[in-house]
């Protein structure tokens, strides 16, 4: 069964500064790309065409910023260590680590480009 979400963006000023932070702060590797002659930095899309793809985008259409929608990225088995690497990456810890019951725990983070962005980990 597919995931329902398919692919997300995360609107970015400074795509390399962006790059670095997110992976750093989660220990990934991301794959710049130009996708309709916008720049991207793509995350690696798990579970092949059913998983969930997505990446950064510098496109100034559509600017950084905090009001916007709300994503949470996976961080399960190392929530504590992604939070520990978010101000050495450039950004804030805005909501710590917190219980959220049988789901697990979540985190949320401002990135270098002023995004909030989720972190999530099962327990």
């Amino acid at each position: 069964m597919q995931h329902p979400i398919d692919w997300f963006e995360i609107s970015v000023a400074d795509l390399e500064r962006a790059k670095r932070f997110y992976e750093l702060t989660l220990g990934v590797t991301l794959e710049r790309s130009d996708y309709a002659r916008v720049p991207c930095a793509v995350f690696k899309r798990e579970g092949g065409r059913d998983g969930v793809g997505g990446g950064l985008v510098q496109d100034p259409k559509r600017p950084p910023g905090s009001g916007g929608t709300l994503l949470y990225l996976s961080a399960t088995g190392k929530l504590d260590a992604c939070l520990d690497r978010v101000k050495e990456a450039g950004g804030s810890v805005i909501m710590p680590k917190t219980d959220i019951g049988e789901p697990g725990f979540i985190a949320i983070l401002r990135d270098t480009e002023g995004n909030l962005v989720g972190l999530h980990s099962e327990r």
